[in-house]
């Protein structure tokens, strides 16, 4: 399989390990540094475009690997909420092909559907409440992270007595500062407080 890449940091640079040892061929890289490369012969030669880069990126990087009809698969958190309904409206009328997740992780799959069941259950116990925390490295620039959005969407789903997800308390362990988040929060919102800490790959706590 011929592969692009977008976004050529640690991910990126696992991705292309693994690729190579299963016999792939990284034709195009793209970064920071040569961004206008996207639309080279090599990247529109690609059969897939493998992006993981950052919530201001990624929306605009699916639109280029669409115009050349590329078909992209992302792991970019963050950019949901402002362009999700594009995204869909593109790929469904523009048979344009995206494969997203929050987590390509399989403990994480096990955790989600562990998630989606004890918020069934806990459905009927009002008498409790739930909040959630995330843990990530200091170079996480969204917060909280899309892998804790997702948690949080399917305990909305699925707990009728809360209706949205709040970002409370963002925590730098290094520094020790920290943002108090969304104001005006209530029963009915889930909060979500995270913290950024080293080099920590990412902890996710349901409570």
């Amino acid at each position: 399989m011929k592969i692009a890449l977008i976004g050529y940091g640690k991910m990126g640079h696992m991705i292309e390990e693994i690729a190579l040892q299963r016999g792939h061929e990284i034709v195009c890289k793209i970064d920071v540094n040569n961004p206008q490369d996207i639309d080279s012969p090599e990247f529109c030669s690609a059969d897939v475009a493998i992006e993981f880069t950052n919530p201001t990126a990624a929306y605009g990087n699916y639109l280029k690997a669409f115009s050349h009809n590329v078909k992209v698969v992302s792991g970019s958190t963050g950019w949901m909420k402002d362009h999700k309904e594009d995204v869909e409206k593109l790929c469904a009328d523009g048979k344009q092909a995206l494969f997203w997740a929050s987590n390509f992780s399989i403990g994480v799959a096990i955790f989600s559907a562990v998630n989606r069941y004890l918020a069934k259950i806990m459905n009927g116990f009002p008498q409790y409440s739930v909040c959630m925390q995330e843990t990530h490295h200091v170079h996480k620039l969204d917060a909280p992270s899309g892998t804790a959005i997702t948690l949080a969407e399917e305990i909305i789903d699925n707990i009728d007595r809360k209706k949205d997800w709040k970002r409370g308390v963002t925590y730098w362990t290094e520094d020790g500062h920290h943002d108090e988040g969304d104001a005006n929060i209530t029963d009915e919102d889930l909060v979500i407080n995270c913290v950024r800490d080293g080099e920590v790959p990412g902890i996710h706590a349901v409570m």
